[in-house]
């Protein structure tokens, strides 16, 4: 079953390089034109994926600033409540000695 998997690999590999060669030689283009070509799509390439790598950690950047207000809303939240309480502990308590 190895062998076999080999020989079609091979196989592979054969067709792929005649199918390589073939394109070449039928190409529309120069090999000069056909290099600039690509250099020129693995330029855009490039600067498309640094384009959306800004756009992501500006978006990221974003997301940490709404979470932290967030947090802080909630924060100032919880301290208000706990302060309430303490208040309203400290009025209980107080109505409680004055009125034994």
């Amino acid at each position: 079953m190895s062998e076999d998997s080999g020989g079609s690999f091979g196989w592979f590999l054969a067709g792929l390089g005649l199918g390589a060669l073939i394109g070449v030689l039928y190409a529309p283009k120069s090999g000069r034109e056909t290099r600039e070509d690509i250099l020129r799509g693995a330029e855009e390439g490039r600067e498309y994926v640094i384009n959306r790598a800004r756009q992501a950690r500006v978006q990221a950047d974003q997301w940490v600033d709404r979470g932290r207000d967030v947090l802080h809303k909630q924060k100032d939240q919880f301290t208000a409540a706990v302060e309430a309480g303490r208040q309203a502990y400290h009025e209980a308590t107080e109505s409680g000695v004055k009125n034994p």
